[in-house]
């Protein structure tokens, strides 16, 4: 198999909180990034943890997220992203989205599937 397109393993379903995210970091073709990892039961959304506002993660501690009446809370400024599209619907960078990163579970794996 080629590993240059195989799917890389992130981390196991049944180690996520579902509802809850976590962060992991990820070498992307751009190189390395922090990526946000969201479980909604046995689906997971995946997002570059860049903030489109002013280019900072928005995590409030390492790896530790704010979810809200299912808005992604940016923890610098407060923006507020749908956890089903990752738009911002609330905050200074309203109309703008988190870039995604394709992600698949399969046999209980959050593998990329880049």
């Amino acid at each position: 198999m080629d590993t240059a397109t195989s799917p890389r393993r992130l981390c196991r379903l049944q180690d996520m909180p579902d509802g809850e995210a976590i962060a992991v970091d990820v070498l992307l073709p751009e190189g390395e990034e922090s990526v946000i990892l969201l479980r909604q039961g046995e689906q997971v959304r995946a997002w570059l943890n860049i903030c489109p506002h002013a280019g900072r993660r928005l995590d409030w501690a390492p790896g530790k997220f704010l979810i809200s009446k299912g808005m992604l809370v940016c923890a610098a400024h407060g923006a507020s992203f749908s956890v089903d599209s990752g738009e911002c619907t609330g905050g200074p960078c309203r109309g703008e989205s988190l870039l995604n990163v394709p992600v698949r579970v399969e046999q209980g794996d959050v593998l990329l599937d880049a």
